[in-house]
């Protein structure tokens, strides 16, 4: 044991790192998740105020939805509405729906890798 060190004591670090080294490079990643962030809030704010259309039916029925899936207009021809096949209808409503609210979700994704280049992180839409 050299002079002046006590049994189960390590010697003191002497380097300039403060211990935790990369205290830049810690700063630098929290500055760019915030920017991230905001890019993230400004791509969901303008996909909010999107709207997407679909149809079934062959067009007899129409639903359009913005992408805060909030539906905003639902059309149905004439021709579709029969008392005796009201199924038939609500078949197609539900369709027509579903499809709207796949495109709003496909768009938001395709967004969303935009921004984070493909990463998978939990949390995010």
């Amino acid at each position: 044991m050299g002079k002046g060190m006590k049994a189960g004591k390590k010697p003191k670090n002497r380097s300039n790192s403060g211990g935790f080294g990369g205290g830049g490079n810690m700063q630098k990643q929290l500055q760019q998740a915030q920017a991230m962030q905001r890019e993230m809030e400004k791509m969901q704010a303008e996909l909010e105020e999107k709207e997407f259309t679909a149809t079934a039916g062959g067009g007899a029925i129409s639903v359009t939805a913005t992408g805060a899936k909030e539906i905003k207009n639902l059309t149905i021809e004439k021709e579709v509405v029969d008392p005796d096949d009201i199924e038939m209808l609500q078949d197609l409503i539900v369709a027509a729906v579903n499809e709207v609210m796949r495109q709003v979700d496909e768009a938001s994704e395709t967004e969303m890798n935009k921004l984070t280049g493909g990463l998978n992180i939990p949390g995010l839409m």
